[in-house]
């Protein structure tokens, strides 16, 4: 009995969940690498949140580069491939990556509820807007609804949770407001590319979209955490004395 090769590159887009693979797990490594024996209570729980993300987005990747996380849609005769395993990759990324920055900006829990919920509307829409098979405008609007909820994320994030951060210390505020700014930079081209990719306008190709979102989510995942874990926030180096303060205190004795 004879086995017929099983061909693994059978779609042209397939390089670039391969590429997003491995991205995704050298981040995950490294991360886990990097807390290998931190023991402060607080740190791990950075730790533990950022390491989820490109776990997540590692076996997302990895189904789609597969095939398991691929579907068809036909709408109005022409038959549209949708990566569904994208979505379920950020309605599960996405949460941790704003508890990360709730947790800098020490919010209280009804904030951190309205931020992950209002996430999880977002992501939930946008899928629904990827699915819809019956008529190709309604697509649109769910697009629309899930860019509403977008903007009122953005809305919270520069609002509460940005006030929130106002009264700590100035190493939490330059990290909150990298990782801040880095999240409405990334999460906006999101919309961007599904209204000009193959699941809206069409304008780009299925193989171009799997590369812009390719590189929107390793760098809004290993690239935030990243900048996250380096801080001098999570490091806890804020709180060493300066040179100069050692000076002063040897001249002090």
């Amino acid at each position: 009995m004879s086995l017929a090769p099983v061909q693994i590159l059978a779609r042209p887009e397939q390089i670039w969940l391969g590429i997003g693979f491995v991205a995704m797990l050298l981040g995950t490594f490294y991360f886990i690498a990097k807390g290998w024996g931190v023991t402060d209570p607080e740190q791990q729980e950075y730790y533990i949140l950022t390491i989820m993300i490109p776990a997540i987005a590692a076996a997302s990747y990895l189904s789609m580069f597969l095939g398991f996380g691929l579907t068809q849609v036909n709408v109005g005769g022409v038959t549209l491939d949708i990566y569904w395993a994208r979505y379920a990759d950020w309605l599960f990324t996405t949460p941790l990556l704003l508890l990360d920055l709730a947790l800098l900006a020490d919010a209280d829990r009804n904030t951190v509820y309205a931020l992950v919920l209002t996430d999880a509307f977002m992501i939930v829409t946008g899928l629904v807007g990827a699915l819809e098979n019956n008529v190709f405008f309604y697509r649109y609007i769910w697009w629309t609804v899930s860019t509403i909820a977008f903007v009122f994320l953005l809305y919270m994030l520069y609002g509460a949770l940005t006030s929130k951060v106002d009264d700590l210390d100035p190493d939490t505020q330059s990290t909150f407001t990298t990782l801040r700014n880095l999240v409405l930079v990334l999460w906006t081209f999101y919309p961007i590319v599904w209204i000009v990719g193959t699941e809206g306008a069409g304008v780009v190709s299925l193989q171009v979209e799997t590369l812009l979102y390719m590189v929107l989510d390793v760098t809004a995942k290993v690239g935030f955490g990243l900048i996250l874990l380096r801080s001098r926030a999570i490091l806890g180096e804020s709180s060493a004395p300066t040179p100069s303060a050692e000076a002063d205190e040897q001249a002090a004795d």
